[in-house]
Parts: C-alpha cells; sequence; structure tokens
C-alpha cells in the first residue's frame, strides 16, 4: 500500500477523536455481545449507551451515521460496529479484536446450547422464558427509535419518510438493500437542489 495512502488512514483514524488500546476495544465488544440479549436491533440501546455515553467515542449524530452505515452493509450490526470503530480506534489490529470480541460470546454460548438444546427445548419452563423475552425484545428495539429519531431531526414534515419505509419494507416485502439506494440518491439531489438555490 502507498506510505501517503496509509499515512492519510491514520490521520483519519487520529481524527475521529476513538482513543482506546486494544485491550479496552476487545472488552468493550466482548461485554457488548456477552450481554445484548435479542440480538441486531434490540443490541442498539445497549451499544448506543457503552459508546455514546460511558465511553464519549461518538455524539449522537455520529452514532446514527455509524449506525446507518453498519445497515447498509451486509451482515450482522453489531459486527459491523465493531469493524468499524476498531478501525477508526486502531487500525486493522483493532478491527480484529472488537469483532473477536463481539463475536466471541454467541459463538460460545450458541455452541453450548445447540449440544444441549434437544434436552430442553420441550421444557414448559423454558418455553415460558422465550415467551417473556419476546415482548421485552420489541421494547428494547422500540426504545432507541424515539432517542435516534431526534438526532436525525425527524419532525412532522419529514415523518413520511420513516413510516413510508416502515410499510415498504414490512407490509410490501420491498428489500432495504433498495430503500437504502432510494435515501441515498434521494439526498444527493436534495441537497444539490439546495446547494444551487444559495447560489
Amino acid at each position: 500500500m502507498d506510505r501517503g495512502l496509509c499515512q492519510r488512514q491514520e490521520m483519519d483514524r487520529k481524527e475521529t477523536g476513538i482513543k482506546a488500546g486494544l485491550s479496552e476495544l476487545f472488552f468493550t465488544f466482548l461485554k457488548l455481545g456477552a450481554f445484548t440479549i435479542g440480538g441486531g436491533y434490540a443490541m442498539i440501546p445497549l451499544i448506543e449507551k457503552e459508546l455514546i455515553d460511558k465511553k464519549g467515542w461518538f455524539d449522537r449524530e455520529e452514532f446514527l451515521e455509524l449506525l446507518a452505515l453498519a445497515q447498509s452493509a451486509p451482515g450482522i450490526i453489531a459486527m459491523n460496529i465493531a469493524v468499524s470503530v476498531g478501525y477508526k480506534a486502531r487500525g486493522k489490529s483493532g478491527m480484529y479484536l472488537a469483532s473477536l470480541g463481539a463475536v466471541l460470546p454467541s459463538f460460545l454460548i450458541i455452541l453450548l446450547i445447540a449440544s444441549v438444546f434437544t434436552s430442553f427445548r420441550d421444557n414448559p419452563v423454558v418455553e415460558s422464558i422465550f415467551k417473556g423475552v419476546r415482548p421485552a425484545v420489541v421494547a428494547l428495539i422500540a426504545a432507541p427509535i424515539f432517542r435516534l429519531a431526534k438526532s436525525a431531526h425527524i419532525t412532522l414534515k419529514t415523518m413520511f419518510i420513516p413510516i413510508g419505509t416502515a410499510i415498504l419494507v414490512g407490509f410490501l416485502g420491498v428489500n432495504p438493500v433498495w430503500i437504502i439506494l432510494l435515501g441515498a440518491i434521494g439526498g444527493i439531489v436534495w441537497f444539490s437542489i439546495a446547494k444551487r438555490k444559495q447560489t
């Protein structure tokens, strides 16, 4: 890789303001991976609290941008965030360790559950536990939506965008990739028009 490019990437990482050692990155995402029950979007409130409130690595607008990037890339959202944060903080080493921390608890827990699942899957107590966890997971998903909506500056005038997106994806089965691409194109067109009006 070109030395100048490496230097620019290193400067970009320093400008992000993420100051974290390799062990801190690993254990931060290890904790997130171990205690964020529900996976997927249910992990967002805990990731948000850890990265913004506790670590101070991002403000809410930066986290919203990171979340949008993680959602637009293929793969698990928590893993995508770990890759991005780890790389911004400590380059490739940080990326590998943050990713390992994020995935290790799930891997070990699923491996353990898979080995004994057949012996307790029909247990009424276990079934009751899973039924009780489901509503809590829905609440965990809903809670960060309202906080992130404020950071995204969603108003009554722009409310049609998330509502329309929810209808298209949830009820009409439109692939989210097309929504993301359409949003990106719409954003480019909107800001191009706004810039022309200013000049």
